[in-house]
C-alpha cells in the first residue's frame, strides 16, 4: 500500500493515513474484499506507533469504509455505495468552491462558467 506520511502536512498521522486509505478506495485503487496491511507491519513500514495505525484504521472503520474480521485482519468493505458517494460529493463540493473562487477573481460570471461546465462535461447548451 502506497501511503506517505508528511511531517509539513499539518494534520495528525492517524488522519494522514485514514484520508489516503479512503482515496485508494474511492478511485478503485483498494476494492471491496482487499485486505489491509495488520496494523504491526503498516506501523513498521511508516515508522510510527501502533496506535497511531490503530486509530486511522477505527476511523476508517467508523465511517464504514473497511471491516475488521476478527483473527483474520482488516479488508475494504463491501460497496457501501451511499458513503462512498457522498465521500465523492464533499470532494466534488470542495473542487467546485476552488472553481467558484477562481472564476469570481478571473471576473467569470455565472453563465460563462455554466457553459464552460457544460462543454467540458461533454454538453452544449442548445
Amino acid at each position: 500500500m502506497d501511503i506517505h506520511i508528511s511531517t509539513s502536512d499539518g494534520s495528525p498521522i492517524y488522519e494522514q493515513i485514514a484520508r489516503q486509505i479512503k482515496g485508494q478506495i474511492l478511485s478503485g485503487v483498494l476494492k471491496p474484499g482487499d485486505a489491509l496491511p495488520s496494523l504491526r507491519l503498516l506501523a513498521r513500514e511508516l515508522r510510527i506507533s501502533l496506535i497511531t495505525t490503530q486509530r486511522a484504521y477505527e476511523e476508517l472503520e467508523r465511517e464504514g469504509f473497511i471491516v475488521t474480521v476478527a483473527g483474520k485482519g482488516c479488508f475494504v468493505a463491501g460497496e457501501n455505495l451511499e458513503a462512498l458517494r457522498e465521500e465523492r460529493l464533499r470532494r466534488l463540493e470542495s473542487d467546485l468552491t476552488r472553481v467558484v473562487q477562481s472564476a469570481h477573481s478571473a471576473g467569470v460570471g455565472i453563465e460563462e462558467l455554466i457553459q464552460t461546465l457544460r462543454l467540458l462535461y461533454g454538453e452544449e447548451k442548445q
